[in-house]
């Protein structure tokens, strides 16, 4: 369902996939995601997305005029997944206020995986 923002000039309906666009642009900018992720890793599909489907691997409510986004990443081994995720939430959320308008009451990040270097997976690090 597209937003609807009204001002004194009219109408401007934003619809959800061009919010998930600057969602998933937003994301893919963030230090240590290599890829948006399918939705449905669960059953065992991971398929990683990157800069030509911005839109998949994110899901948009919009709900009382906010915005709740749910993002399906992968990220690269050897970061702090924490660190990683807690800069998504702050990107994402500043890029949509920004550039949409419409104030964000969630953006939820859900990791699905951890891309690892050929060179790790063969070479594995002993302890």
């Amino acid at each position: 369902m597209p937003e609807i923002i009204k001002n004194s000039y009219g109408h401007i309906n934003v619809n959800e996939s061009v919010i998930a666009n600057l969602a998933g642009a937003a994301a893919i900018e963030c230090y240590g995601v290599v890829g948006m992720s399918s939705r449905n890793i669960q059953d065992g599909i991971a398929e990683l997305f990157g800069w030509d489907s911005m839109d998949k691997g994110i899901d948009i409510e919009l709900e009382n005029n906010e915005i709740i986004a749910n993002i399906f990443l992968q990220v690269e081994y050897g970061v702090k997944i924490n660190e990683v995720a807690h800069n998504v939430m702050e990107r994402v959320k500043y890029s949509l206020e920004r550039f949409v308008g419409i104030p964000v009451r969630e953006v939820n990040v859900h990791v699905q995986g951890v891309r690892v270097p050929k060179e790790t997976a063969q070479n594995p690090v002993k302890l």
